[in-house]
């Protein structure tokens, strides 16, 4: 009888401390405007949730929000901005904080900038990322940069066939409300159409736009194939993203929670570096088995000199700009922004930009923006 009491005493003590547990546990709340299934954004999320929840032991619990069910990147950004506190990490476009005055990550979002997904791993390995990383905070942003990662490179995908940079010309095509973005598609001659991602599927499928842009895995992922079957992947940009923790998420934790989360984030990174190049081979297969036609961009030469006036735009203000990388494969990826070097391990010689004239924004033949350096 003794023996029965001893068990069932301890019984009630480990529910109590599991509840215990659970009642003084913190939850974040995770905004992901992309399906968390079947993407690399969601398995990023993914990733992040799982390892944080691992290091705390369950003290950390993050609820993932996909699909844009918390309302697309701008509308979670423009609320936090505003004073809400609903969401605590958001994995948002490089781009998104640069209307926002966080001007660095210029560079990270500018059309045919890199010229491949080693090309942009080896950045961000750099001095520079990191720096870039914490600009939102240096600006006076209520946000803490995280952790890079990437989607793939951006493609166009339209509901008529469309194989070269003429076929784009005059068509109504969505792309996210950046400068940049409706920049771009300015200089490829076609019109910008504004459309909230939860309703391009509709909008493609009804007229409203011809056209839209996305990572392959998210243009299959969100189904634009059934009213978009054809996709050119000319890789106007990489899709650069960034993991974000917000003031307010971040004021709830310890200094060693606070750890824990950055080390959730380089874990999710380092899965998406991983899995990002075999999920897009995996679409890009689903995507042609399903009948839908890919067409590959050869030549880029006339895409850069259509959008070289948008990249003049964009360095304004900051001709003392050159940014270099090893042609060869190598470890070493820097920026030069006003005359400072930031690098990764290896010195690499950069293009001088005089600060009294003009930059040049790409010689012939050779990416913009990122000169090669041999």
């Amino acid at each position: 009888m003794k023996k029965m009491f001893g068990l069932l005493l301890a019984l009630v003590m480990l529910v109590s401390t599991a509840a215990s547990l659970a009642d003084d546990s913190i939850t974040l709340t995770y905004a992901e405007v992309n399906p968390i299934e079947g993407t690399i954004v969601g398995e990023l999320a993914a990733a992040f949730k799982t390892k944080l929840e691992e290091l705390s032991g369950g003290t950390i619990l993050v609820d993932l929000q996909g699909g844009g069910v918390l309302g697309d990147e701008k509308t979670v950004l423009a609320n936090i901005l505003g004073g809400d506190t609903s969401v605590d990490i958001v994995r948002i476009s490089a781009f998104a904080l640069n209307q926002y005055g966080a001007v660095k990550s210029v560079f990270l979002t500018l059309p045919y900038v890199f010229t491949s997904e080693d090309h942009y791993w080896n950045f961000v390995t750099s001095d520079l990322a990191k720096e870039m990383l914490a600009e939102s905070k240096e600006v006076g942003l209520p946000f803490n940069g995280l952790a890079y990662g990437e989607e793939g490179f951006r493609h166009f995908f339209s509901k008529v066939d469309i194989k070269t940079l003429d076929d784009l010309k005059g068509l109504k095509i969505r792309v996210s409300d950046d400068p940049i973005m409706t920049g771009m598609i300015k200089g490829l001659g076609a019109a910008f159409t504004p459309v909230s991602f939860g309703e391009l599927y509709t909008s493609l499928q009804t007229g409203v736009v011809d056209a839209a842009e996305q990572p392959i895995t998210n243009y299959l992922s969100n189904s634009f194939q059934e009213v978009a079957p054809y996709m050119l992947k000319d890789g106007h940009t990489l899709g650069t993203i960034e993991l974000i923790a917000t003031d307010n998420a971040l004021n709830k934790l310890t200094d060693e929670q606070k750890a824990m989360v950055q080390e959730a984030a380089d874990y999710a990174m380092q899965v998406c570096k991983d899995s990002v190049t075999l999920k897009q081979e995996e679409a890009q297969q689903t995507l042609i088995d399903s009948g839908c036609t890919v067409t590959e961009v050869e030549d880029k030469t006339p895409w850069q000199e259509a959008t070289k006036d948008l990249l003049a735009q964009n360095i304004a203000g900051m001709e003392d700009v050159s940014v270099a990388y090893n042609l060869d494969g190598g470890d070493s990826a820097y920026l030069i922004i006003n005359g400072k070097k930031m690098r990764t391990s290896t010195v690499t010689t950069s293009p001088a930009v005089s600060k009294s004239s003009s930059p040049t924004i790409f010689p012939k033949n050779t990416p913009p923006i990122i000169q090669q350096s041999r």
